[in-house]
């Protein structure tokens, strides 16, 4: 395949500017063992990029570490990608591109100026009550002048978009106020610098280049816990910012007070800003999620029953949700698939297994007949009535979609049904998802209280 001249070179920059993300996001070590030696193959396009490396082996990691990464990295300069191939070079000749990595900032200015994911974003982030507010607080602390209140402590499971905050925060005070200086670091990198300045006799310089910008923000705090030294210092960066009233953004896995390792008095001074947490994304916000996600994917069809699937059944993180839709999407384009109900479970087997809580048929059967008023042995009879038969055909089919049994083993706890009766129902209610609102209604309404 012929790859045009201006398709290759737009990859090309795109590829530059990826490796300097790697570069700066992996750390110099890192990045020199495993991403500096992949290498673009010539005959990328637009939608495919090939990417190639020395080994099997080195192959092989990338793909488990980075394959996801890499693919949202070169979407965000080139939309219309839609798969990024990791192999090992052939002994045969292949065309690579020499690509340099797009220059970082210059030292001085590298720490004012951190690289800021573009993806994460105000606009970008999907809102209702189980994050308005911090969502809001982040949003003030991004408007010029002096914050309204200091530090903002963020406080979240793993992805559940406190980075993506954090992120938007800077992006937003940065454009809003272009002489202004900021600094995004996680705490393990706090630490690392503040350890290294004691060894280099140098913390002055370490507290200066901290102390001095208009905007600092602290990822991940928890892993300081127990730490001593690095939290004494953290300590007195807290109280400068707040006596001088400049803006201080804290993340963390959970609330100040529930921090292991940390001085109480550390604790008490995180809390006495703004403490704003950011709950378990629910069954809509999952949805809006997932549409948000393919709308910037508009070559790829989906029906609503896959986007159902995914936010039904991927509940422990949005990362892991945004994850699974990318897995899907690049399967089914690598594979030439059309993305159906069927080949979702079957790409995403493992993913949806393993995400998914344990939900058994009897809560199903109960939840049904409480929601519809009938009794659950209704549900399990030989009644017809469409008063017990349309409740049983959508216990049926949330056995179906929240459950790992399989079809049988659904109709035997149905009064030993044939598996044919429980198909049967599942296509009814899909079928009728689609023009009964009624009945779309209380299958979210279920699918939301056997989640909870």
């Amino acid at each position: 395949m012929t790859v045009e001249r201006d398709d290759m070179e737009a990859v090309a920059k795109a590829w530059a500017h990826v490796r300097a993300n790697l570069r700066r996001s992996a750390g110099q070590r890192l990045f020199d063992q495993w991403l500096k030696p992949v290498v673009l193959i010539a005959d990328s396009s637009r939608e495919a990029v090939r990417l190639g490396l020395p080994s099997a082996f080195m192959t092989q990691w990338v793909r488990n570490h980075y394959a996801e990464r890499l693919l949202l990295e070169f979407r965000a300069v080139i939309p219309e990608v839609l798969s990024v191939g990791i192999e090992t070079l052939s002994e045969e000749p292949q065309r690579v591109l020499k690509v340099e990595p797009a220059p970082l900032p210059v030292a001085a200015n590298q720490a004012e100026r951190p690289a800021f994911d573009p993806r994460f974003t105000f606009e970008r982030f999907i809102t209702d009550s189980t994050n308005r507010v911090a969502f809001n607080a982040a949003k003030a602390m991004a408007q010029p002048g002096t914050p309204q209140f200091t530090p903002l402590y963020l406080h979240a499971g793993t992805g559940q978009g406190k980075t993506h905050l954090m992120h938007a925060i800077g992006q937003a005070f940065l454009d809003a106020n272009p002489q202004a200086t900021a600094i995004y670091v996680t705490a393990e990198r706090f630490m690392f610098e503040f350890v290294q300045a004691l060894r280099n006799r140098d913390t002055h310089a370490f507290k200066t280049r901290l102390r001095s910008v208009d905007l600092l923000m602290i990822d991940d705090l928890q892993f300081i816990g127990g730490k001593d030294a690095t939290q004494e210092e953290f300590f007195h960066t807290v109280n400068e910012f707040m006596s001088s009233g400049k803006k201080l953004v804290i993340a963390a896995d959970r609330a100040p007070q529930a921090l292991e390792g940390f001085e109480p008095r550390l604790a008490g001074r995180l809390g006495s800003g703004l403490v704003a947490d950011i709950k378990p994304a629910e069954l809509e916000l999952r949805r809006r999620i997932v549409e948000r996600k393919l709308g910037d994917m508009p070559a790829v069809d989906m029906p609503s029953e896959v986007i159902d699937l995914l936010a039904a059944r991927i509940t422990s993180n949005v990362r892991e949700l945004e994850g699974a839709l990318n897995r899907l999407v690049a399967y089914a384009n690598l594979s030439n698939e059309t993305i159906t109900i069927d080949f979702a479970v079957t790409t995403l087997g493992e993913v949806l297994r393993s995400a998914q809580r344990r939900i058994t048929i009897d809560e199903i059967q109960r939840a049904v007949s409480s929601h519809f008023e009938v009794k659950q042995i209704d549900l399990i009879s030989e009644r017809r009535a469409v008063a017990i038969a349309r409740p049983r055909q959508i216990a049926m089919y949330l056995a179906k979609r929240l459950t790992t049994r399989s079809l049988p083993e659904i109709g035997r706890k149905f009064g030993g049904r044939d598996h044919s009766t429980v198909i049967h129902a599942v296509r009814r209610i899909e079928e009728l998802r689609g023009k009964d609102i009624e009945i779309d209604g209380a299958v979210r309404t279920l699918m939301r209280t056997l989640e909870g």
